[in-house]
């Protein structure tokens, strides 16, 4: 790509962001659909003006990865902890269902090949932590005991989606499991939730004294926190299996889910944090529209072919086991009310740039056929757009009660 197109690209992609952005807050309806929505538009959907490439990928992740360490800072701890469990029920169901769910209709009453079926099952699993948390900032509600079991079921949710991600990647090019790579895989994983607090606290530390004592040029924090991002990418996907597929996803999932303890480690002193937060916000507001684009950017809608009766049955069987898959978790967790668990049902029904990571990998790999392919970009789609509607209802509805 030219340096001149990869500019282009990215004026686009800005410009468009804001200006759907205000105009969507201007209708009172989620910022981030108007983000998504501009993607659509300027994407093969629509206007085709603007491809996604490596360089807008790599933005855009730094966008999410950004807006997760954000999302650390105002974290209350103590809240997140209290809520644990009910974040593991939350995250196990959402898992477990949709996947076995997925496969059990796809395989046996749709009659679609063995790989296909567990990658729709591995598809239907994901939940965009991005999409979620968005919105739940754009509504003020990040900071709710809801938003807290979220929270933590999305992260949960997100690395039992890599592991399927790198196992199914493995199975759909070497015709069976590598139980090395899988193994490699979980190992990564529980060795960074254990040592990423106490990293993160470190680090965090080492990070406050420089800055109070010794800095003495501008821009030290910034600075230190995008090196920091780039860093744990790399290291974590230095650590994931590189010889498959999947492992560029599993570094990048992994990396991003640093940031939410190491935000949480800098809360020590309120106004460092305030310091803090008003150095990085310029570049989250910068960065975090160019991953929500992306999202859209990703979605074809020309691909689709509307006229198929199958593609339609195929699809709302799926949906149906994408949200009941979802949202029943939230149904397990004991004293809270009807309004309050669909709040959190619905909060994790979001696919986005997980589900499409998933649908695009099954493609790319010939597992799917063009109308299966159609059919889960569909779902992507429609669980990454209605969500945010139903979400803001229901806060509002729990306001009223």
């Amino acid at each position: 790509m030219e340096t001149h197109d990869f500019i282009l690209g990215l004026l686009i992609i800005l410009v468009s962001a804001r200006i759907f952005a205000e105009i969507f807050s201007y209708l009172k309806i989620p910022p981030v659909l108007g983000e998504v929505f501009a993607g659509i538009l300027i994407g093969p959907s629509v206007l085709g003006i603007v491809e996604v490439n490596e360089i807008i990928k790599i933005l855009a992740e730094i966008g999410i990865i950004l807006l997760l360490f954000e999302v650390g800072l105002e974290t209350d701890l103590k809240k997140l902890q209290r809520e644990g469990m009910k974040s593991v029920i939350v995250a196990l169901f959402g898992a477990i269902i949709p996947f076995f769910g997925g496969f059990a209709l796809s395989y046996y009453l749709f009659n679609l090949p063995l790989i296909a079926s567990l990658f729709i099952g591995g598809t239907l699993t994901a939940t965009s932590i991005g999409i979620t948390i968005r919105v739940l900032k754009d509504l003020g509600k990040e900071k709710t005991s809801a938003a807290q079991i979220v929270i933590g079921a999305a992260v949960l949710d997100d690395i039992i989606g890599v592991i399927l991600l790198v196992i199914l990647a493995d199975f759909a090019i070497t015709g069976q499991v590598n139980l090395e790579n899988t193994l490699r895989i979980i190992v990564l994983v529980i060795f960074f939730f254990a040592t990423a607090p106490l990293l993160a606290s470190i680090m965090s530390k080492i990070i406050h004294v420089y800055d109070l004592k010794y800095r003495k040029l501008p821009g030290f924090l910034p600075t230190i926190i995008v090196s920091l991002i780039l860093f744990f990418a790399y290291i974590a996907h230095l650590f994931g299996a590189p010889e498959i597929i999947g492992a560029f996803a599993a570094g990048i999932a992994l990396s991003r889910r640093f940031f939410l303890p190491f935000g949480i480690a800098l809360k020590a002193d309120p106004h460092f944090v305030e310091k803090l937060e008003t150095q990085m916000k310029p570049l989250i507001y910068l960065f975090t529209p160019i991953f929500f684009v992306t999202v859209g950017l990703s979605m074809n809608l020309r691909e689709i072919d509307f006229s198929s009766p199958s593609f339609w049955l195929l699809t709302f069987a799926l949906l149906f086991i994408a949200v009941i898959g979802k949202v029943g978790g939230a149904y397990l967790l004991k004293g809270i009310n009807h309004v309050r668990r669909l709040i959190i049902g619905t909060s994790m029904v979001p696919r986005g740039e997980v589900g499409l990571i998933f649908a695009e990998l099954g493609r790319t790999s010939k597992v799917f056929t063009n109308e299966i392919y159609s059919a889960l970009v569909f779902v992507v789609i429609l669980t990454t757009l209605i969500p945010p509607f139903i979400m803001k209802y229901l806060f509002k509805l729990e306001e009223k009660s």
